[in-house]
Formats: structure tokens, C-alpha cells, sequence
């Protein structure tokens, strides 16, 4: 073996050596990221002459605890909150006062909210970082949820710390259930589903009504009951879902979590039961 090719395998290797587990953290992290944008639909946000305002809806979110330091959705800087070990750590108060003594010299005001408990919020984003150990979801306050008059679209980035060297090795549904436990996902969605659903089932009956009132000379047999709408109920376990709406397009499975995609629906399910449906 010559001298030159000697010293070209160990080279060889050694640079395999790096370029291997970096393509390989990458994958994991584009599959991370995707998994997490699977389960957060990011919210999509527009403005005209009036403003700011929603163009499509997100995954609605409520916040777990308070504290998230925000700004208005026009401001062009925003706010890094840490949230680690279940504690949220807003940004230095010192550093938001100069940021906001900055701006005063170009005849500009910042106006800083703390976000409450229970405030509906949509995520704008999600960024995986796996040397860092991050997850950073920038979220948007939804003003009509929270009754907010004017609107201002407080926004703010939360970024989730997790023990060094963990994220490369947890699952989508282990990165989730720690984002829930700050920002779960709302059960409003479900409800106003179920509340359309109820009020389709009260004008069917009605219709029904009509029909049997202005009939009543038809013979009986020709009047056929109208088969009931399928429906998904909270707490329901998967093969009930089968049964009442057919085999999904797609699963996702999740660990603890799965999602059963329809053609206009997902079901997401936690301990094989259902949690949510948007």
C-alpha cells in the first residue's frame, strides 16, 4: 500500500465521520419539524388600510401560565420568552427598556403585554434546533377569542429549552406534551364543531317536522326515516372512530399521541382516545 493512499483512508474516514452523524441530526430535525407542523397549523396573517387581522385561522392554543411578554403585531422587533423545567422566563426588563428607549429617539413608542392564563393564542411558527436543544413557536394573540377591542395581535416567541443533548433522541409526541403543558391545544375548536353539528341535527329535525306536517295524507309507508349523520365523540377510542367515519387517508402515529386524517378533518387522539377534532 503506498504511502499516499495510506494516509488518504484514515483521512477518509475521518471525514465521513463528520459528515454522517450532521446528515443524520439534519433528517431528525426536518422530521421533527415536520411531525410538529403536522400537529400546529401555523395561522396566516394579512393587513390592509384598517390593519392587521387573521386571513386564515390556525390551531387555536390556550396558555397554561402567565407571564409571555409580548408585543403588537406592527412592531417590527419581538420578544424571546424561555420556557424550561415549567418555568417561563420572560426577557431582561432592562433590555426591553432600552429597546423601548431606542425607538423613542426615531419617534416611535413600544408597548410591551404580558399574556394572561387562558389566552387564546395561534402559532406563526415552528424552528427545530437540535444542537441547541430548542424549539422556538412564535405565537399571535387571537383578539376575537379574548374579546380584545381595538386589536393589537400581541405576538411573542417561546422558546422551549430541553436538557442538553435530549431532543435529538424524543419523539414528536414527548416535544408536544411539553409545549402543552404551556400552550395546550384549545377545546373551543371541538366545541364550536360539535355546536355546528347540533344545530345541522335541529334544522334536519325540523325539516323532518315540515315534511311529516304537510304530508300527512301520504301513506305511512312511503315516509323513511333519514339516516343519522356520523359523529365523533370525546373520549371515543380509535375502532369507534373507524366504525362511525370509515378507515382514515392517513395515521400518524405520535407515541402517546395519534392523528387520524379525513378529507376535511383530523382526529387527534391521546391514549388511543379522542382529544380534539379540527
Amino acid at each position: 500500500m503506498s504511502k499516499k493512499f495510506r494516509y488518504l483512508v484514515p483521512g477518509t474516514v475521518l471525514l465521513a465521520g463528520f459528515i454522517f452523524p450532521m446528515a443524520l441530526a439534519n433528517a431528525q430535525a426536518v422530521s421533527l419539524q415536520e411531525q410538529l407542523a403536522a400537529q400546529y397549523k401555523l395561522v396566516k396573517m394579512g393587513s390592509d388600510t384598517s390593519g392587521y387581522s387573521v386571513v386564515e385561522e390556525g390551531t387555536l392554543l390556550a396558555i397554561q401560565k402567565g407571564g409571555l411578554l409580548g408585543v403588537p403585531y406592527s412592531d417590527t422587533s419581538v420578544q424571546n420568552n424561555k420556557y424550561e423545567g415549567g418555568v417561563v422566563k420572560a426577557p431582561n426588563a432592562m433590555l426591553s427598556k432600552g429597546i423601548g428607549f431606542g425607538m423613542k429617539k426615531f419617534g416611535k413608542e413600544q408597548t410591551t403585554k404580558l399574556f394572561a392564563k387562558s389566552d387564546k393564542v395561534y402559532p406563526t411558527k415552528i424552528d427545530v434546533n437540535l444542537e441547541k436543544d430548542t424549539v422556538t413557536m412564535g405565537i399571535v394573540a387571537c383578539d376575537t377569542c379574548n374579546k380584545t377591542d381595538p386589536p393589537t395581535y400581541n405576538k411573542t416567541n417561546v422558546v422551549f429549552v430541553f436538557p442538553k443533548g435530549s431532543l435529538a433522541t424524543a419523539s414528536a409526541g414527548q416535544v408536544e406534551d411539553t409545549i402543552g403543558t404551556l400552550l395546550s391545544i384549545s377545546s373551543d375548536d371541538a366545541k364550536q364543531g360539535d355546536s355546528g353539528q347540533q344545530g345541522g341535527d335541529q334544522q334536519q329535525g325540523g325539516d323532518q317536522g315540515g315534511q311529516q306536517q304537510g304530508g300527512q295524507q301520504q301513506p305511512a309507508a312511503q315516509e323513511q326515516p333519514a339516516a343519522e349523520p356520523a359523529s365523533i365523540d370525546k373520549g371515543m377510542t380509535t375502532d369507534q372512530v373507524q366504525t362511525a367515519m370509515g378507515k382514515p387517508d392517513k395515521i400518524v402515529n405520535l407515541g402517546t399521541k395519534t392523528i387520524y386524517y379525513y378529507k376535511d378533518m383530523k382526529v387527534i387522539f391521546l391514549s388511543g382516545k379522542v382529544s380534539d377534532v379540527q
